[in-house]
C-alpha cells in the first residue's frame, strides 16, 4: 500500500484549480491522480460529474460539488420541517412500511404530501429526530438462510401439476387465481397458519387453524369460500394436509394445481407472504397463542401496505377493483346487519 496516499477526503477547491490547470496542459487522469496523491477512479469522476457542457471549471465544479453535498444532508430535514410529512413517514414506518414503500405511495398516490426519496427517509431514521423515536427498529430485516432439511413428498393422488395450468395465470391478468400455504407452530407449539395470496391484487388472507388435518382445511377453505373469496383456482403444495385436494376443488368450484416437489419457488407469492407474516409471528413461535383478532390485524396490515408492483396502490385497494368482491362484500354486510337486527328483535 502506497503510504503517500492521503486518507480520503472531499476534493477541496485548490485541488479543484490544479485539476483545471493540468488538464489544459494535457495531462491525464492518471498523470493528474498521481500528482495530487489521488485515486484515479476519484479524478475521473471529479471531472465527469461537475463538468459543465463537457468543459471542466474548477468554480462551476467547487459549486455544483457544494449544491451536491448540501442537498444530500437537507433530505433528511426535510422531513423533520415538514411536520405533515413527518407524521406520515412516522406513522407509515411504525406500521411497518418500508421507506422505499412510503416514498412511491406519496410520489404516486399522496401527492398532496411533499415528495421525499426512499434514501431522504433513512437519512431521517438516522438523524437524531428518527433515532429519538427508536424509528430504526421499525425497519424489515431480511432474516438468516438457513439449509432446509428435504423431507420426503407423500404420494398425492391424482394431482395436476402447475405445467397444466393455464399460462395466463402466470400473467396475473384476472382476479381469483390464489396460492396456498401453511405457516406451521415451532417444536413445542400447536396449531398453524392457513395463508391464502391473491395473485392479481398479492391480496392475503389468513386463518389460524387447530389441525392441519384434511378434513379441517376443507373446512376453513369452505368457510372463506362462503365469504368474500372467489376461486378461478388454487395453487398448493405437495402438503399430506392437501391430500383431499378433488374434494376441495369441489368446494371451490375451481381447479386445483400443484408444484413439483421441493419446487416450493413455483408459488413465489404466498412464500413472500410467510416471510411477511414471520415478522410478527417468528418461527418457532406456538401459534395457537396468538388469538383471532391479533391474525386478523395481521392481516389486515399487509393487505393496507402499498407494493411497488402495484404502482403503491394497497392489496385492498387493487382488490376493491374486482366487482366479485365487491358484489360478495356488499351482501356480507347486509347478512351482518340482518343478524344484529334479529339480536336487537330477541334481546328487546
Amino acid at each position: 500500500m502506497n503510504k503517500n496516499k492521503k486518507s480520503y477526503q472531499h476534493l477541496k477547491k485548490a485541488e479543484r484549480l490544479e485539476i483545471s490547470i493540468l488538464l489544459k496542459r494535457g495531462y491525464g487522469v492518471r498523470d493528474i491522480a498521481s500528482t495530487l496523491e489521488r485515486s484515479p477512479g476519484t479524478i475521473s469522476e471529479e471531472i465527469k460529474n461537475n463538468s459543465v457542457n463537457g468543459i471542466y471549471d474548477p468554480f462551476k465544479a467547487n459549486h455544483k460539488a457544494y449544491v451536491k453535498r448540501k442537498y444530500s444532508k437537507y433530505q433528511g430535514m426535510k422531513v423533520v420541517k415538514n411536520l405533515e410529512l413527518r407524521n406520515y413517514v412516522e406513522k407509515k414506518l411504525q406500521e411497518d412500511w418500508s421507506p422505499e414503500e412510503i416514498s412511491g405511495r406519496i410520489n404516486n398516490i399522496e401527492k398532496h404530501l411533499k415528495y421525499i426519496s426512499a434514501k431522504g427517509i433513512y437519512k431521517f431514521i438516522d438523524s437524531p429526530y428518527g433515532d429519538s423515536k427508536g424509528l430504526r427498529c421499525c425497519l424489515r430485516h431480511k432474516g438468516k438462510k438457513r439449509n432446509k432439511k428435504r423431507v420426503k413428498v407423500t404420494q398425492l393422488e391424482d394431482r395436476i401439476f402447475i405445467d397444466k395450468r393455464p399460462k395466463i395465470i402466470e400473467k396475473r391478468v384476472n382476479f381469483g387465481d390464489w396460492e396456498g400455504d401453511f405457516i406451521v407452530s415451532g417444536k413445542n407449539g400447536k396449531g398453524a397458519l392457513l395463508v391464502f395470496y391473491e395473485r392479481k391484487s398479492r391480496y392475503t388472507v389468513i386463518r389460524k387453524i387447530n389441525s392441519r388435518s384434511t378434513r379441517i382445511v376443507n373446512q376453513h377453505v369452505k368457510e372463506i369460500t362462503g365469504e368474500f373469496v372467489h376461486f378461478n383456482s388454487l395453487t398448493l403444495d405437495n402438503d399430506i394436509s392437501f391430500a383431499k385436494h378433488v374434494e376441495m376443488s369441489e368446494l371451490i368450484s375451481a381447479p386445483v394445481y400443484f408444484c413439483h416437489p421441493y419446487h416450493s419457488w413455483e408459488k413465489g407469492g404466498v412464500e413472500n407472504i410467510n416471510k411477511l407474516i414471520r415478522q410478527y409471528i417468528p418461527k418457532g413461535s406456538d401459534i395457537s397463542r396468538y388469538d383471532k383478532e391479533e391474525i386478523k390485524v395481521i392481516e389486515d396490515t399487509l393487505n393496507d401496505r402499498p407494493k411497488k408492483c402495484l404502482d403503491f396502490k394497497t392489496p385492498l385497494e387493487v382488490m376493491e377493483e374486482n366487482d366479485q368482491f365487491k358484489k360478495i362484500k356488499y351482501f356480507d354486510i347486509i347478512n351482518i346487519n340482518l343478524v344484529e337486527q334479529k339480536r336487537a328483535e330477541c334481546s328487546a
